[in-house]
């Protein structure tokens, strides 16, 4: 039976794209990736994760992913809910696959877990067993192995953007560097990098600070 997992990163930050990614495995299979030591990428140091990124990568019959960048998430959230985009890129994400699996693992976003397998069903082109969990990037192998593919290649994203405009950190809203990085970029430029995303609360902050400091 072949299996797949979902999971993202970069859901949050106001810097940078959003990575998905699936990786499909057969079940019987599963077991080389708890041998590798696959969790929640979350947990792990950023040279393990570059190590089993690799390993990861030989070991599943396939794996895949899609970058969606801010200004497209800007778009996209005038008449969609972040959790319906997400949705939308995960069917593609499927729909793409050589080999279609018979059962799909994915990290739910939805409060309500099962609300996010009806929304992803709207944009299959094929029939399959979705079970969408909370935290499901602990308790599936599987799923731990994409979310492992999409932070990698999301910390990937965000090197090559500090390599061009300097240090951003990590680009969440909670990070200091990276708000610092942002109200700089507002005195210089009056208007928010291409990297960001307009529609987040950060962004709209140090606009409205921007704003209120000329009116003054």
């Amino acid at each position: 039976m072949l299996i797949a997992g979902i999971d993202e990163a970069g859901r949050g930050p106001v810097f940078g794209p959003m990575v998905l990614a699936v990786c499909c495995i057969r079940k019987k299979d599963e077991e080389k990736l708890i041998d590798l030591g696959v969790k929640d990428s979350k947990l792990l140091p950023v040279k393990e994760r570059e190590r089993q990124f690799i390993e990861i990568k030989k070991l599943v019959n396939e794996f895949s992913s899609v970058h969606v960048p801010a200004e497209e998430i800007d778009s996209l959230r005038t008449r969609k809910s972040l959790n319906e985009i997400e949705a939308m890129r995960i069917g593609l994400l499927l729909n793409n696959l050589k080999q279609k699996p018979e059962i799909v693992f994915v990290d739910s976003p939805d409060i309500i877990e099962k609300n996010f397998s009806k929304r992803i069903k709207k944009y299959l082109n094929f029939d399959c067993i979705i079970k969408s969990e909370h935290k499901a990037d602990l308790n599936y192998p599987i799923v731990s192995a994409a979310s492992i593919i999409a932070k990698v290649e999301r910390d990937s994203e965000i090197k090559k953007l500090a390599e061009k405009y300097g240090e951003i950190g990590s680009g969440y809203p909670g990070d200091e560097v990276t708000v610092k990085f942002l109200e700089e970029w507002m005195k210089k430029n009056n208007s928010l990098p291409e990297f960001a995303r307009n529609s987040w609360d950060t962004s709209r902050r140090v606009l409205d600070k921007k704003f209120q400091r000329k009116l003054f």
